[in-house]
């Protein structure tokens, strides 16, 4: 079997060819079809011989509709053109190859910020410029809570991570007490 990264290629370039007007819009929407698709009792569903793609179609859209997400014609299409191909699976490697295209063309980067707690608006503005020099990028950054972090935060961006949390700071103060 290909692999996934494979078979996303061409729905992702496809898409960000016919999305040049609307990057962003089309990104949300996506980003919402990916992480519906990555259930796996859906997956199990749409891959059940006895359910039609017109099914399949009805229970992603009305789930993407029960949590307020407006799906454009443009969406509808994708999503049908992707149900009748069998590539339910593939959907969030599709919004990853997309992103990594946006992206590129506006020079940006996908930055996810893991933090003990709630930032605010002036600290993560901060943090944006702090990153930004850092990196010599444009940064889209995406705040998660984790409390287990204690205090500071843990940032990653591509395969690089930067860690301040206070958590780290005690496994390099073990590491180093055991040594």
């Amino acid at each position: 079997m290909a692999e996934l990264a494979t078979i996303a290629r061409p729905y992702a370039e496809a898409l960000f060819k016919t999305a040049t007007s609307d990057l962003t819009g089309t990104a949300v929407w996506l980003d919402a079809l990916a992480a519906i698709s990555s259930n796996v009792q859906l997956q199990a569903y749409a891959g059940n011989p006895g359910v039609t793609a017109a099914q399949t179609f009805e229970v992603i859209s009305g789930v993407a509709e029960s949590q307020q997400i407006q799906l454009p014609e443009a969406a509808k299409n994708f999503l049908r053109a992707v149900i009748d191909n069998g590539r339910i699976n593939v959907l969030p490697e599709i919004a990853s190859q997309f992103r990594a295209l946006k992206n590129a063309q506006s020079g940006s980067l996908d930055a996810v910020v893991y933090s003990a707690f709630a930032l605010d608006n002036a600290a993560l503005a901060d943090l944006a410029i702090t990153l930004e020099k850092r990196f010599d990028k444009k940064l889209n950054l995406k705040v998660e809570l984790e409390p287990e972090l204690i205090g500071g935060i843990r940032v990653v961006v591509g395969d690089e991570v930067l860690d301040t949390s206070v958590r780290a700071r005690l496994e390099q103060m073990k590491v180093a007490l055991i040594s």
